[in-house]
């Protein structure tokens, strides 16, 4: 309902990377130099190299929507109504999770259109993978912004702090470079991020092969098990930010 009524939102989420996808696969594609054999990125242009991590871009921003809704209910006092309720606090976080990771994965879906654009066909069983593949970045991310916005109560500082954060993690998430040409320490850092492997997940349902990916789906997997399991101790605690997000 909160989605429906904010459309600027939805434009921003989808409209950023979308226009980001453009420019950057129009004007560096001929600069792009992917390995060309081995790994998903191999013998693809730099737009369908992108795509992936376009998607991922989308989980990143939408997320953030979701997680500072922490803080709006806070202060519509609707989140002291809910932590007094009956409800499990595990029940709350699980709530908060699958309702932002669900629209997280169906904004994502919006760039799934533009597949066929750069050469790509998935197939039903590639989107649908490249789908559940965002449901697990989104819940991953959702978790710990969740956390973050549990001892916050202010969405600016919100916003500073998850920048901080995600906009890193994104960027070494082998979104924009191929982790085997990059220099190796950066190699390692971009192969050590959960994100990555949410967006080696995406890469390779795209390219019709999302089995080829094990490891980067049991590593996705584990990240948004590890994003329910840390909001949810954060937030069982029973005082929040400056006593505002719990209660005594």
């Amino acid at each position: 309902i909160r989605l429906s009524r904010q459309p600027s939102r939805l434009v921003a989420t989808v409209g950023t990377p979308a226009l980001i996808w453009l420019l950057a696969g129009a004007g560096l594609g001929g600069a792009f130099r992917g390995p060309q054999e081995g790994g998903a990125e191999a013998g693809l242009s730099y737009a369908a190299y992108l795509l992936p991590g376009m998607i991922t871009m989308v989980v990143v921003f939408s997320t953030v929507f979701a997680s500072i809704s922490l803080i709006q209910d806070r202060q519509a006092g609707l989140l002291q109504s809910v932590l007094v309720s009956p409800a499990p606090r595990w029940a709350v976080v699980l709530a908060k999770i699958v309702s932002g990771a669900v629209l997280s994965a169906a904004q994502a879906g919006v760039l799934l259109l533009g597949a066929p654009l750069v050469g790509l066909s998935p197939g039903p069983i590639g989107v649908a993978a490249a789908l559940l593949a965002a449901l697990l970045a989104s819940a991953g991310v959702i978790g710990v912004g969740l956390s973050a916005a549990w001892r916050m109560n202010s969405t600016a500082g919100f916003h500073g702090v998850m920048n901080m954060v995600l906009m890193p993690m994104w960027l070494l998430s082998g979104s924009m470079f191929p982790a085997e040409t990059a220099s190796p320490w950066l190699g390692w850092l971009v192969k050590l991020n959960p994100l990555h492997a949410c967006t080696s997940s995406i890469a390779h349902a795209l390219q019709g092969r999302p089995l080829e990916a094990g490891w980067a789906w049991a590593y996705a997997a584990a990240f948004a098990a590890c994003g329910f399991a840390l909001a949810t101790l954060v937030m069982s605690r029973t005082k929040g930010a400056s006593g505002a997000g719990g209660i005594e």
